[in-house]
Order: structure tokens, then sequence, then C-alpha cells
């Protein structure tokens, strides 16, 4: 059915009131799922709009779009859409910020610690010698991402590990808000072999101290660029700062759609909203910030490569790593992050008259407000 705003509006107003554990009827859920397709379309017919004005736009297999010089296109990112990554290797349970758009947040000293002298490696517990025995088994990553939280807490503890992937022959990235960064720490990463560093400036604000963490970074990593999720803050300080972060000589940005969780959903709470494919719940100024944002780049021909990551890459990530693994047919682990569909974080843009849906119809007899819904 294409509900119509008003009435979607009405729903999920009613909905919202709900308690949050009570289910809702069968047609109620044909009238939510229908309202989420709306407003999905919607939002991806902008997006098409905001694509087209982007001069040479690039797709990498269809499975995400980018601009600018292929050879900076992050390796870390081939692996992630194209091989056998992304594999997440865990160690820090801290950071030294605390960001709005943080998946952790509120819970930052919740995390738990994945124990002195272990490594979470594909969820399971290791010690770094038993690096060898994993390596024997003959299903080795194209690469490995070093994540959760900030890596730059405890920075000395990866040098031995990275030396290991990198005589493997696995492809390393890492992610880090750059605070900590030093000369003797970034000289000492490229030393154990890490191919590639993204910093996220959007943790900083774009601080100027983290910019020149990138230009040094530079000097002893091969590949060094930004991943950040994209909001208007920080659309605004990048802009800002353009001519001394492209200067440090980085490779690549990576703008990524924020996506939001219970932890900070609360943070956006009142902005425009969609969900992708009844999966990630984003701000839809994100993803249309970023490709405002590629335009620029495109058009002033920024020497770097500057990467889409909105929320179809990260869906397509999925399937892709699921396929390789031997997966069924349309196997994923995409999904919701929240245990229901928040439906009150969907009544902004509803309410909103500047955005329309693509089309509307009257609601069959049985799902009107005035109808018992079963």
């Amino acid at each position: 059915m294409y509900i119509s705003k008003s009435d979607a509006l009405a729903w999920f107003s009613f909905f919202a009131e709900l308690p949050e554990d009570e289910p809702l009827l069968p047609r109620q859920q044909e009238i939510a799922l229908a309202t989420l397709f709306q407003i999905e379309a919607a939002e991806e017919a902008r997006i098409e709009r905001l694509k087209s004005d982007i001069p040479g736009l690039k797709s990498l297999n269809d499975r995400t779009f980018y601009i600018g010089d292929d050879a900076r296109f992050p390796k870390g990112c081939r692996s992630c859409l194209l091989g056998t990554g992304l594999s997440a290797v865990r160690k820090t349970n801290r950071c030294n910020l605390c960001c709005p758009f943080c998946y952790d947040y509120g819970e930052m000293d919740l995390q738990p610690p994945v124990g002195e002298g272990y490594w979470e490696i594909g969820g399971t517990k290791l010690r770094e010698d038993d690096l060898d025995l994993l390596f024997s088994m003959g299903n080795r990553p194209t690469g490995v991402a070093y994540v959760y939280l900030e890596p730059f807490m405890e920075i000395e503890k990866y040098y031995g590990i990275i030396r290991r992937f990198r005589d493997a022959g696995v492809y390393q990235h890492m992610y880090t808000n750059g605070t900590l960064a030093t000369e003797e720490n970034l000289r000492a990463l490229g030393k154990a072999g890490l191919d590639e560093l993204r910093f996220n400036l959007g943790a900083s604000g774009c601080s100027d101290r983290v910019i020149e963490a990138i230009a040094v970074a530079k000097r002893y990593i091969p590949m060094v660029g930004v991943e950040t999720p994209m909001t208007p803050e920080l659309y605004t300080a990048f802009l800002g700062k353009k001519a001394a972060i492209l200067a440090t000589g980085l490779d690549f940005v990576n703008f990524a759609e924020l996506h939001l969780n219970p932890n900070n959903l609360e943070n956006y709470f009142g902005e425009n909203m969609y969900m992708y494919r009844q999966g990630y719940l984003s701000p839809i100024a994100s993803h249309e910030l970023t490709l405002k944002l590629m335009r620029v780049a495109s058009e002033e021909r920024w020497p770097i490569a500057v990467h889409d990551c909105c929320n179809r890459t990260k869906f397509a990530r999925d399937l892709n790593l699921r396929a390789h693994e031997g997966g069924w047919f349309g196997a994923s682990s995409y999904g919701m992050e929240f245990p229901s569909i928040p439906y009150a974080a969907f009544l902004p843009i509803l309410s909103d008259p500047d955005f329309p849906f693509l089309r509307e119809e009257p609601l069959p007899v049985g799902y009107r407000p005035t109808d018992l819904v079963l």
C-alpha cells in the first residue's frame, strides 16, 4: 500500500504511545512497514538527484560510490567490499573522548574488557602466540581492522600483533580519533607494518593537532585517510579546514552515513530520519551532506579519493562477507539495531511539509484509523 503521510503520521503517533513491549497486530505491522518504505523511497529519490549532480562519480562493482584517484581509494574498503574483510581485531575497551555519534555513548565505562594478554579476533579470544595456529587453518582474511574503542590508549600493545599479520600477508587498517597520536607511535606503527590508518576527524571537531598528526602519519604509513560520520558540524568544520586537511597529503576521505542505536538516538532526536532496508536508522541530513561535499570535491578536483560510505555500502558489505563465507543466497546479518521500530523517531519527518512522499493512496478498508485493525 502507498500510505499517505497524513495517515502514516496518525498511525505512527498511535504506535509511539504504545508500551514498548506491546507487539503490533499483523495489519498494523503492514502499516508500519509501508510507512518505512514510503520514507525510504522518497529519501532514495532525493539521494539519486544529488548523485546526478556529482561530476565523475564512480562505482566499485556497484557496491559503493566514490570520486577521485582510483589508486587512492582505500584498500581496506576494497577488502571489505570485494574480499573477505572486514575482520575485526579488538583489544582496547576504553576511549579518551565522548562523541555524541558514538555507538557506545553513555555506556563507555561499561564496555567489557577483552582480557589481559588476549585479543578478540572473529569473536574468539586468542593470545598473540595463537596466531600461527589460526593462520594454519587456511582461511585467513584479505584484511583486518583494529577497532573498539581507541587503540592509541594502549598502542604499544599493538605493534607485535601487527607484525604477525604483516608477516602473514594480511592487509591491516586501524581507526583512531588521532588525539593521542605522536610521531613516535606513528613511526612505530609504520615500522610494525600497519598498511592504513584512518582518522575520525569528527571526534575532535577537525582539530589542528589531529590534522597535523595526519601529515606525520603519512611519512610512515603507506595509506592514510579520514573516516568519520557525516554530521552538520563536521560538514562546516571540514570545509573550514579544507586547505589544511588536503595539504597533509592524505589519500582518501570516507564520509560515513551516521547510523543510530539506542545509545546515541537521543542525541539526534527531532531530526528527520529514515530506515534503510528495515535496518540502519539514520538522519537524512548525513548522507545528503556527504553527497553535497563530494560534489564540491569533484568540482574542485581534490587530489584524493572521496568515498560515500553510506548505509547501502554497509548493506553490500555484509552481503559480500556472507557470500564469501558460503552463506545461502541472500544471507546477511544486516538488520535493525533496536529491539523494535522506534516509532517516535519518525514523527518529525512525517510532520515535515518539505518531505513529500512520491506516491500516496487512500488506505484500504480495514487499515484506516477508524477501523478495527487486526
